[in-house]
């Protein structure tokens, strides 16, 4: 084995504070460099972790000539332009989520990826829950039959959050629209295999208002109904601004020979019905029961080092399939293509629900 990759983290003293537990646990990298416009949090970040360079200059840092790898930890509309710059530098690029804020962004980053010889991933962790991976080999297995109906919801109330982190206010609650949907959307577009062709969005109507009195433009309830590519519908339901308790993430999936439903909350379980395996059509059963059968070795009895990094163990097989594509041991599961695939349906929303929640077709990166 040869040198560890060096990893420059951006955004270190933000989100990116998130990765350093999950690439210090792999020998084949090392966070090298931190950026951050956050000079103090930089530091701080730097010295916790014993990373060699700080920097408050994003160019700086890729110009440096010692950065393998960037993680874009940064604010929304910033993610697209970081990761064009690293990879017009040859620069590999791990992406928070989502991809981009708009379609023109979207198209540019397409086009900086398929000059690059660096790669690129977004780094959509909620693809990596333990029960969103059982759910996705169940699928691929072929035992839910032919899937035509899934549910994604991401129901956070960050109000609170807006005012601290107040590139929110205007990126995820100051626009009408999805918003904010690969957390609920990407699992389940692992599950059928497919892509979304055309979008409908729906809102419940506006009753909240921020702290100066403002009426938050997004609507309280979104739902994006997604005409997929096999025929089948999914729902993805965002919820950022109602008065309600946390719960952070609900899915389903409905297939022609069984269904899953996750917990709503309070007391719940994971529940799956199998028609070839479960003799009673009215009985559920524990979703639990299928994981000697079906995860993954690294899932079943995941490393110490696993367990320790954040998203319940997410962030660390998001970091180890990154380096295995960057190594040349597989593709990465969720590369520029499957990042459009998750972003741009919830750009095409935006229009929708501008225009009284119209179907619009969902373009498709791959004849861009």
């Amino acid at each position: 084995m040869g040198e560890p990759l060096r990893i420059g983290i951006v955004g270190a003293a933000g989100r990116g504070r998130s990765f350093f537990a999950a690439f210090n646990a792999h020998p084949q990298a090392r966070v090298h460099a931190v950026c951050d416009l956050n000079e103090e949090g930089a530091r701080q970040a730097a010295a916790e972790n014993r990373v060699a360079c700080v920097f408050t200059d994003y160019d700086a840092m890729l110009d440096c000539g010692e950065i393998d790898i960037v993680v874009v930890g940064t604010p929304m509309p910033l993610h697209a332009p970081q990761a064009i710059a690293a990879l017009e530098r040859g620069v590999h690029v791990l992406s928070e989520v989502p991809a981009a804020v708009s379609l023109e962004e979207c198209r540019a980053l397409v086009a900086a990826a398929q000059r690059s010889s660096a790669q690129y991933m977004m780094a959509e962790n909620y693809c990596y829950i333990r029960t969103n991976v059982l759910v996705r080999e169940v699928a691929r297995a072929g035992l839910f039959g032919t899937t035509y109906f899934g549910e994604g919801e991401y129901i956070h109330e960050l109000k609170g959050l807006n005012e601290i982190t107040r590139w929110r206010r205007k990126w995820q609650t100051g626009i009408n629209g999805c918003t904010y949907p690969t957390h609920s959307l990407g699992p389940v577009l692992q599950w059928f295999g497919e892509r979304v062709v055309s979008v409908g969005c729906f809102g419940s109507g506006h009753h909240y208002r921020d702290p100066r009195g403002d009426e938050y433009e997004q609507e309280d309830s979104i739902h994006m109904a997604c005409r997929m590519s096999g025929g089948g519908l999914v729902n993805i339901r965002l919820d950022m601004l109602s008065n309600r308790p946390h719960n952070m993430t609900y899915y389903s999936l409905q297939g022609t020979e069984g269904c899953y439903e996750s917990p709503r909350g309070f007391g719940d379980g994971h529940k799956v019905w199998l028609k070839g395996r479960h003799d009673d059509p009215n009985q559920w059963h524990d979703l639990g029961e299928l994981e000697e059968e079906f995860l993954p070795e690294q899932w079943l009895r995941p490393p110490e080092e696993a367990l320790r990094s954040g998203h319940w163990g997410g962030d660390y097989f998001v970091v180890a399939d990154f380096l295995a594509a960057i190594l040349g041991d597989r593709p990465p599961p969720i590369d520029i293509h499957a990042a459009m695939d998750m972003t741009v349906p919830g750009l095409v929303s935006q229009q929708s629900i501008e225009r009284g929640s119209a179907w619009l077709d969902v373009p498709d990166s791959r004849v861009w």
